[in-house]
């Protein structure tokens, strides 16, 4: 099965006509870091995709660049034990998201993806990058549209700090 592409992506973001518009970079933005550095902005303004499987459900978890999932907080919020979630093979992205991981957007899966979540620590942005359908395309989107355009719901998933010692 073939990886769908920006042009995909582009024609999902067009259905919700807010004038957004995929951007092409020379170098790679298939992580957070390599996104942020291309970009020139901080870390957290970068919208990770992770792709799970939960319970045989693809779940979409959308979080800010510099924070980690906490998995057994995604189990809780969907009512299973921790070992029913797993991050998605890249095979599984591609079939189920449309998308090799590093590309993964958070609109035009080749499926329906329900649910989407949105880690909360996003909200300390109005603007934040998503990545657009490959290793070296994003789209700037407010929060606000973000919500819009996912409907997703906003969740505590990050992974807590540390105690001090």
């Amino acid at each position: 099965m073939d990886p769908l592409t920006p042009q995909d992506v582009q024609a999902a973001l067009d259905a919700f006509d807010l004038g957004l518009r995929v951007r092409f970079f020379e170098q790679s933005t298939a992580t957070s870091q390599e996104a942020a550095d291309a970009i020139g902005t901080t870390l957290g303004h970068i919208v990770k995709s992770l792709c799970f499987i939960v319970d045989k459900t693809p779940v979409l978890v959308l979080a800010a660049g510099d924070q980690r999932v906490d998995t057994r907080k995604l189990a809780a919020l969907c009512g299973v034990s921790r070992k029913r979630v797993r991050i998605a093979q890249p095979e599984e992205c591609v079939e189920l998201y449309g998308y090799q991981p590093g590309g993964v957007p958070p609109v035009g899966h080749r499926a329906q993806i329900s649910p989407i979540y949105i880690e909360d620590s996003l909200q300390r942005f109005k603007d934040v990058f998503a990545a657009a359908g490959a290793p070296n395309a994003i789209f700037p989107v407010t929060l606000d549209q973000l919500c819009r355009i996912t409907g997703g719901q906003f969740a505590d998933l990050k992974v807590d700090p540390e105690p001090a010692a």
